[in-house]
Formats: C-alpha cells, sequence, structure tokens
C-alpha cells in the first residue's frame, strides 16, 4: 500500500533572500486592553455587590426584627433575636386581622390577574395579528394609557364606581384593577405575539382550527414566558398597590393588605407593638418575594424572548 507523501519545497536558490513577511505574525493581545477589562470588570462587580447589599440588608433586618420583642428592637437593633418571638407572628395575624386582610387581597389580586391576562393576550393577540382599520389608532390608545396618570382618574374613577354599586366590593376592586393594568399588559404582549411565528397559526387554519382554538390551544402556549413575566409585573404592582383600595375600599371588614399595615400602624397609637408590625411587614412581603424566587426564570425568558428573536 502506498502513502502519499507531501512533496517537501524546493529548496531556495543560493543568493535569494527568504521572505519572512508572508507567515501569519504571531497574534498578540495588547496588554493595555486587558488591564482595562480587567479594571472595568473589577468595577462591574463592584457596584454589583454593593447594589446586592442595599436591596438584601432591609429585607433580611426586617425579617430579623419580626422575631424580636419591642425592647430588643430599640436595644439592640442590628443584633440577633435572643430566642424566636412566633407571638410576634399569631399576634398580628389574629389580633390584628391580618389574616381577613391576606385573604381580601389573595381574592382582589388572583381575580384581577386573571381576568387582566385573559383579556389583555386576547386583545394583543387581536393587535398583533390582524390588520383592520383602527387597529394603530387602538394600540396607541392602550400606549397612552400607560401614560395617564391614576391619581388624576381618582375623583371621577370613585363617583364611576359607586354610580354602577361597586363601591367597598371585592368585584369591583377586581375591575378597576383590570383596566389599570390592562394598558401595560397589551403593550408588552402585542410586542411578544409579534415574535411568534405565522407557519403555526397558518398550519392550524389548514387544518380546520377556528380562530378561538387556535388562539387558546396554539398561539397561548407558545406565548407562555412572556403571560409568566407580564404576570409577575402585574402580581407586583396590584399586590402593593395602596391608592386605588383606599379611596374605593373603605369597608373595614373588606380592606387589603396594605391597607392593614396602615391601619395596624396607626392603630396602636402610644402604645406601638412594633414587633407586631414588622411580622405583619414580612407576611406581606415573603409572597411577593417567593412568586420571583419562583419565576425570575421565566421573567428573563420572557424580557429577552423579542431580542433573541
Amino acid at each position: 500500500m502506498k502513502t502519499t507523501e507531501t512533496p517537501a519545497p524546493p529548496p531556495a536558490e543560493s543568493g535569494a533572500t527568504v521572505d519572512k513577511t508572508d507567515s501569519p505574525p504571531a497574534a498578540r493581545r495588547p496588554s493595555g486592553r486587558r488591564q482595562e477589562g480587567s479594571v472595568l470588570n473589577v468595577f462591574s462587580h463592584g457596584v454589583l455587590v454593593i447594589w446586592a447589599v442595599m436591596v438584601v440588608m432591609p429585607l433580611v433586618w426586617a425579617v430579623m426584627t419580626s422575631f424580636k420583642d419591642d425592647g430588643s428592637i430599640f436595644g439592640s437593633p442590628w443584633s440577633l433575636p435572643d430566642r424566636l418571638h412566633f407571638d410576634n407572628w399569631a399576634r398580628a395575624w389574629t389580633d390584628a386581622h391580618m389574616s381577613d386582610y391576606f385573604l381580601n387581597t389573595v381574592l382582589v389580586v388572583g381575580g384581577s390577574l386573571v381576568g387582566t391576562l385573559v383579556l389583555g393576550s386576547m386583545a394583543a393577540y387581536v393587535l398583533a395579528r390582524f390588520d383592520f382599520p383602527g387597529n394603530r389608532f387602538i394600540y396607541y390608545l392602550f400606549v397612552g394609557g400607560m401614560s395617564f396618570p391614576v391619581m388624576l382618574a381618582l375623583v371621577p374613577l370613585f363617583y364611576v364606581v359607586n354610580n354602577m354599586g361597586l363601591l367597598n366590593t371585592i368585584h369591583g376592586l377586581i375591575l378597576v384593577y383590570i383596566a389599570y393594568s390592562l394598558p401595560f399588559t397589551v403593550f408588552f404582549l402585542t410586542a411578544f405575539f409579534r415574535t411568534l411565528p405565522t407557519s403555526v397559526a397558518e398550519a392550524a387554519f389548514v387544518d380546520g382550527a377556528s380562530h378561538t382554538r387556535t388562539f387558546f390551544q396554539v398561539m397561548l402556549p407558545m406565548a407562555k414566558p412572556g403571560l409568566i413575566s407580564v404576570g409577575i409585573f402585574n402580581f407586583l404592582g396590584q399586590w402593593n398597590q395602596y391608592m386605588l383600595p383606599t379611596v374605593l375600599n373603605t369597608d373595614p371588614d373588606k380592606k387589603v393588605l396594605t391597607q392593614g399595615l396602615v391601619q395596624l400602624a396607626v392603630s396602636q397609637g402610644y402604645k406601638g407593638d412594633w414587633s407586631g408590625l414588622f411580622a405583619g411587614l414580612v407576611m406581606a412581603m415573603l409572597p411577593v418575594l417567593a412568586a420571583y424566587i419562583v419565576f425570575q426564570r421565566q421573567v428573563v425568558q420572557g424580557l429577552t424572548a423579542g431580542a433573541l428573536k
């Protein structure tokens, strides 16, 4: 068996000089650029560490304080509790009626979140996929609703809700939350639906699926990252909402958590049940923190889906 050998290059003639410029130069990275990149890397990591400390420390301090008694809160605010005072949580849950406020908040936010996602996704799908007269006008109406301050609408909103017989009701507050959250939801999901491939919907139409079935069984599952992202943002805004329930919900039995925390702080007077107040604060904070920790990956996927596609 013969093997092919690479022929040796012909020897250079005597007196001929070898041109060394044909050989590729060795790649060299400037040392100044390396140093600049390392300095920028250290600076960015330092800023991130400082930012993380500024965000995490108040949360840790609030949780730690909720297990102290009132004397330890003022005597040694930065020290660990001598023991875990779970009676603070029990007192806030029962005596301060935080259980009732928590249940009202879950009902209001749960109902408004479902309604916002269903109505917002349907409106966004139509605006993103269908061309009809007034499409852009309706879209810009939703965009304009994001820039309208809700404080300017409090007085007319109060009279509208009162005339409809929805004042001091759970379902009335749900409808107001849905109307308040729809502009951002439609704006976000319209941009997301435009990134989805149209070939899948066309294949569903060819197979005989209606527009409704195509939306709920094909397009909506594909938009899951966007739905989770906008759902988390709406959940944060609606859970921490204070102005709207203060104006539209004055019934003590139907107050939400934000109103309950203010009521807990004001009703103590000169007594100052600070340990119970911090326990109630942590109760209101934990669901939001848990939701973001559980769905943080989906939030990032939803925010970057448009850029990746």
